[in-house]
């Protein structure tokens, strides 16, 4: 897990700090190759530059945001964004967290992407990459 990534974590209640620690072991082992970090002030893990995945403490719980999550035609991801393509899901416990359907949404992070690396150069308009 990277460093800032773990003192994110770190800085929470127990039981969010299991979830966060959860997610961030199966997030690294599902995109191995992508590069995590904290980005606005929440960790954040990308791939060739383009963020996919994230989670951040918020009043509801711990929200999992998936940049494109908007379509993947998940039911589970019901939080969906209104300007963007994000999708997301809260939790409050690491019980509530399905990992079959967390394997399942980040294998299709990699696969269905929108270009949010090159949002700003395009003026706030989004393409698909994937």
């Amino acid at each position: 897990m990277h460093p800032e990534i773990q003192q994110y974590n770190d800085k929470l209640e127990a039981e969010e700090m299991d979830v966060c620690n959860f997610l961030a072991e199966e997030i690294d082992s599902e995109l191995a190759e992508a590069e995590s970090k904290i980005w606005h002030a929440h960790p954040v893990w990308f791939l060739d530059g383009n963020p996919v995945v994230g989670y951040s403490k918020q009043k509801p719980g711990i929200r999992l945001m998936f940049w494109s999550g908007a379509d993947f035609e998940e039911a589970g991801l019901g939080v969906v964004g209104k300007k963007f393509k994000d999708a997301s899901i809260f939790y409050n416990t690491l019980s509530e967290v399905d990992q079959a359907d967390l394997h399942r949404w980040l294998k299709k992070s990699r696969e269905i992407q929108w270009d949010y690396k090159n949002l700003i150069k395009r003026k706030g308009r989004l393409e698909k990459l994937k």
